[in-house]
Protein backbone atom coordinates (compact mmCIF):
# COMPACT_ATOMS: atom_id res chain seq x y z
CA UNK A 1 0.00 0.00 0.00
CA UNK A 2 1.13 3.23 -0.80
CA UNK A 3 0.74 6.90 0.66
CA UNK A 4 1.26 10.01 0.02
CA UNK A 5 1.92 12.66 2.61
CA UNK A 6 1.70 16.71 2.05
CA UNK A 7 3.94 18.21 5.41
CA UNK A 8 3.71 21.53 5.77
CA UNK A 9 6.79 22.60 8.27
CA UNK A 10 8.72 25.69 9.03
CA UNK A 11 11.49 26.88 7.06
CA UNK A 12 14.83 26.29 9.08
CA UNK A 13 18.06 24.77 8.58
CA UNK A 14 18.30 21.39 9.15
CA UNK A 15 14.80 20.35 8.43
CA UNK A 16 15.00 17.90 5.46
CA UNK A 17 17.56 15.88 7.18
CA UNK A 18 15.71 16.22 10.56
CA UNK A 19 12.15 14.57 8.39
CA UNK A 20 14.32 12.32 6.56
CA UNK A 21 16.16 11.10 9.71
CA UNK A 22 13.12 9.70 11.53
CA UNK A 23 12.23 7.55 8.28
CA UNK A 24 15.87 6.21 8.48
CA UNK A 25 15.65 5.81 12.25
CA UNK A 26 12.30 3.76 12.04
CA UNK A 27 13.56 1.69 9.12
CA UNK A 28 10.58 3.16 6.93
CA UNK A 29 11.30 3.36 3.34
CA UNK A 30 11.12 6.83 1.19
CA UNK A 31 10.03 6.34 -2.55
CA UNK A 32 9.63 9.78 -3.16
CA UNK A 33 10.64 13.30 -1.46
CA UNK A 34 10.00 16.37 -2.62
CA UNK A 35 10.47 20.10 -0.88
CA UNK A 36 10.31 23.80 -1.53
CA UNK A 37 9.54 26.53 -0.02
CA UNK A 38 5.85 27.67 0.00
CA UNK A 39 3.92 31.18 -0.81
CA UNK A 40 4.88 32.14 2.82
CA UNK A 41 8.34 32.29 3.32
CA UNK A 42 8.27 31.00 6.82
CA UNK A 43 6.71 27.63 5.38
CA UNK A 44 8.40 25.04 3.56
CA UNK A 45 5.84 21.85 2.05
CA UNK A 46 7.34 18.79 1.72
CA UNK A 47 5.81 15.74 -0.53
CA UNK A 48 6.88 12.09 0.65
CA UNK A 49 5.72 9.11 -1.02
CA UNK A 50 6.00 5.84 1.35
CA UNK A 51 4.75 2.56 1.41
CA UNK A 52 3.95 -0.49 3.83
CA UNK A 53 0.86 -1.70 5.42
CA UNK A 54 -1.95 0.02 6.86
CA UNK A 55 -0.54 -0.15 10.25
CA UNK A 56 3.09 1.00 9.21
CA UNK A 57 1.50 4.04 7.19
CA UNK A 58 -0.77 5.38 10.32
CA UNK A 59 2.50 5.08 12.15
CA UNK A 60 4.63 7.21 9.93
CA UNK A 61 1.91 10.00 9.98
CA UNK A 62 1.67 10.39 13.32
CA UNK A 63 5.40 10.15 13.70
CA UNK A 64 6.02 12.77 11.57
CA UNK A 65 3.30 14.87 12.78
CA UNK A 66 5.26 14.73 16.28
CA UNK A 67 8.19 16.44 14.94
CA UNK A 68 8.86 19.91 16.13
CA UNK A 69 8.97 21.94 12.56
CA UNK A 70 5.87 20.36 11.60
CA UNK A 71 2.99 22.31 11.65
CA UNK A 72 0.70 20.14 9.48
CA UNK A 73 0.65 17.17 7.74
CA UNK A 74 -2.24 15.58 4.97
CA UNK A 75 -2.25 12.65 3.49
CA UNK A 76 -3.24 13.63 -0.07
CA UNK A 77 -5.71 10.74 -1.74
CA UNK A 78 -5.71 10.08 -5.24
CA UNK A 79 -9.57 11.56 -5.77
CA UNK A 80 -8.89 14.45 -3.74
CA UNK A 81 -5.64 15.56 -4.96
CA UNK A 82 -3.46 17.04 -7.66
CA UNK A 83 -0.04 14.99 -7.91
CA UNK A 84 2.80 15.55 -10.59
CA UNK A 85 6.58 14.41 -11.06
CA UNK A 86 8.87 15.66 -13.80
CA UNK A 87 11.05 13.76 -15.89
CA UNK A 88 13.50 14.41 -18.08
CA UNK A 89 14.82 12.12 -20.50
CA UNK A 90 17.73 11.92 -22.76
CA UNK A 91 17.17 9.55 -26.14
CA UNK A 92 19.75 8.80 -29.06
CA UNK A 93 18.30 10.22 -31.78
CA UNK A 94 19.19 10.99 -35.05
CA UNK A 95 16.99 13.49 -37.40
CA UNK A 96 15.44 10.78 -39.01
CA UNK A 97 14.13 9.53 -35.53
CA UNK A 98 12.92 13.37 -34.32
CA UNK A 99 9.45 13.45 -36.16
CA UNK A 100 8.27 10.07 -34.64
CA UNK A 101 9.95 10.92 -31.25
CA UNK A 102 7.84 14.63 -31.28
CA UNK A 103 4.54 12.45 -32.12
CA UNK A 104 4.73 11.08 -29.44
CA UNK A 105 5.31 13.78 -27.09
CA UNK A 106 2.56 15.99 -28.40
CA UNK A 107 -0.06 12.37 -27.00
CA UNK A 108 1.72 13.32 -23.43
CA UNK A 109 1.97 16.65 -23.66
CA UNK A 110 5.60 16.45 -23.13
CA UNK A 111 8.51 19.06 -24.68
CA UNK A 112 11.71 18.61 -26.58
CA UNK A 113 14.11 20.89 -24.31
CA UNK A 114 17.50 20.30 -26.25
CA UNK A 115 18.55 18.30 -29.40
CA UNK A 116 21.73 17.80 -31.03
CA UNK A 117 23.02 15.78 -33.76
CA UNK A 118 22.71 12.66 -32.33
CA UNK A 119 19.98 13.14 -29.09
CA UNK A 120 16.91 14.42 -27.79
CA UNK A 121 15.75 15.62 -23.79
CA UNK A 122 12.25 15.34 -23.74
CA UNK A 123 10.78 17.12 -20.72
CA UNK A 124 7.42 15.27 -19.55
CA UNK A 125 5.14 16.03 -16.20
CA UNK A 126 2.40 13.99 -14.78
CA UNK A 127 1.49 11.39 -12.57
CA UNK A 128 3.68 8.30 -11.72
CA UNK A 129 1.37 6.18 -14.49
CA UNK A 130 1.83 8.59 -17.31
CA UNK A 131 5.15 9.05 -16.47
CA UNK A 132 5.35 5.03 -17.09
CA UNK A 133 3.46 5.00 -20.47
CA UNK A 134 5.64 7.58 -21.82
CA UNK A 135 8.92 5.20 -20.97
CA UNK A 136 6.91 2.65 -22.81
CA UNK A 137 6.36 4.83 -25.72
CA UNK A 138 10.39 5.22 -25.74
CA UNK A 139 11.26 1.53 -25.67
CA UNK A 140 12.25 1.54 -29.68
CA UNK A 141 15.02 4.41 -28.26
CA UNK A 142 17.68 3.94 -26.38
CA UNK A 143 17.37 5.77 -23.47
CA UNK A 144 20.81 7.56 -22.56
CA UNK A 145 19.91 9.11 -19.18
CA UNK A 146 16.70 9.64 -17.34
CA UNK A 147 16.17 11.77 -14.34
CA UNK A 148 12.86 12.26 -12.05
CA UNK A 149 11.63 14.38 -9.61
CA UNK A 150 9.95 13.37 -6.71
CA UNK A 151 6.02 13.57 -6.45
CA UNK A 152 4.32 16.93 -5.05
CA UNK A 153 0.64 17.56 -4.85
CA UNK A 154 -1.65 19.53 -3.25
CA UNK A 155 -5.40 18.88 -1.93
CA UNK A 156 -8.16 19.56 -4.05
CA UNK A 157 -10.53 22.41 -2.75
CA UNK A 158 -10.33 24.60 0.06
CA UNK A 159 -11.81 22.91 2.65
CA UNK A 160 -8.41 21.32 4.52
CA UNK A 161 -6.51 24.90 3.59
CA UNK A 162 -4.58 25.46 6.75
CA UNK A 163 -3.32 29.32 7.00
CA UNK A 164 -0.63 30.66 9.80
CA UNK A 165 -1.18 34.17 10.63
CA UNK A 166 2.40 35.96 11.99
CA UNK A 167 1.92 34.94 15.73
CA UNK A 168 2.01 31.50 14.24
CA UNK A 169 -1.77 30.15 14.92
CA UNK A 170 -3.44 27.77 12.85
CA UNK A 171 -6.55 28.87 10.83
CA UNK A 172 -8.83 27.02 8.47
CA UNK A 173 -10.50 28.43 5.28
Amino acid sequence: MQKVLSILVENTPGLLSHVSGLFSRRGYNIDSFSSGVTADPRFTRITIVTHGDEMILEQIEKQVAKLCDVVDVKTLEPNDSVTRGLMLVKISARDTDRQSVLSICSIFNARCVDVTKDSMVLEVTGGADKLERFLNMLEDYDILELARTGLTGLARGTKNVVLIDEDGKKHSL
